[in-house]
């Protein structure tokens, strides 16, 4: 007889493939028997491969739901002045968490990388989930989180525009010019840039917004290939 797997010769009595090393008991038992019985499993696997095409319609339901849920998201954000509604958006106290983490995990590398790391921790979370959705070629899961790091730059947006005002309300309750500066203060400070903090939380303001609005139409192409593949 031969390894279903790899076709090499094998024995009625031996228990794995001398060459790659499958057991033959488990390929039985995914094939659906062992010692000539029926894999328990059988029946309900046929009733999953049955209900396919409805569960295929129910998750591309779910997530042209999403898509719609994220875009009317997306317009408020657009709709509101910078910084308005990202202070007020459900998103800001998980953004947050990220943004202290990135002092502390880049720390490590000085003060000025310090400083940037909870901004730029923040943007590069979903970027890092983007990536490993991509690796399980799950496309739609990739968009979404593009989508978050979108909108984590509009959340950084007013941070920056604030440096010269220092009228942000921080973590503490308390705005940075009643505790000496703040993040984007130092960092324009440091590269001479201060004077164009409006400008700058601007463009990252609208980097943010045309990032999640091509997130989204990734999303409804993914969907859209989907749909198709499955036709």
């Amino acid at each position: 007889m031969g390894c279903p797997k790899c076709g090499a010769p094998y024995s009625a009595s031996d228990v794995e493939c001398a060459r790659c090393g499958v057991v033959f008991a488990k390929l039985a038992q995914r094939a659906g028997a062992i010692d000539g019985e029926p894999d328990a499993a059988g029946p309900s696997t046929l009733r999953a491969v049955e209900s396919g095409p409805r569960a295929s319609r129910v998750i591309r339901f779910a997530r042209g739901a999403a898509i719609a849920g994220l875009a009317v998201w997306t317009w408020q954000f657009a709709a509101a002045p910078m910084g308005v509604a990202v202070a007020d958006s459900v998103l800001h106290l998980p953004n947050l968490v990220f943004h202290e983490a990135g002092h502390v995990i880049l720390g490590v590398f000085g003060r000025f990388i310090s400083v940037l790391g909870g901004s730029l921790f923040q943007f590069a979370v979903p970027l890092i989930l983007a990536g490993a959705f991509l690796r399980q070629q799950d496309a739609f899961g990739a968009a979404v989180c593009t989508w978050w790091a979108g909108q984590n730059l509009l959340d950084v947006a007013p941070y920056i525009a604030d440096a010269r005002a220092l009228q942000l309300v921080l973590l503490g309750g308390q705005t940075g010019a009643e505790v000496e500066g703040h993040d984007w203060e130092y960092l324009l400070t440091q590269m001479n840039l201060l004077h164009m903090d409006r400008t700058i939380g601007l463009a990252c303001h609208w980097v943010g917004l045309a990032t999640m609005a091509g997130a989204l139409l990734w999303a409804c192409v993914s969907l859209s290939r989907a749909a198709g593949r499955e036709a």
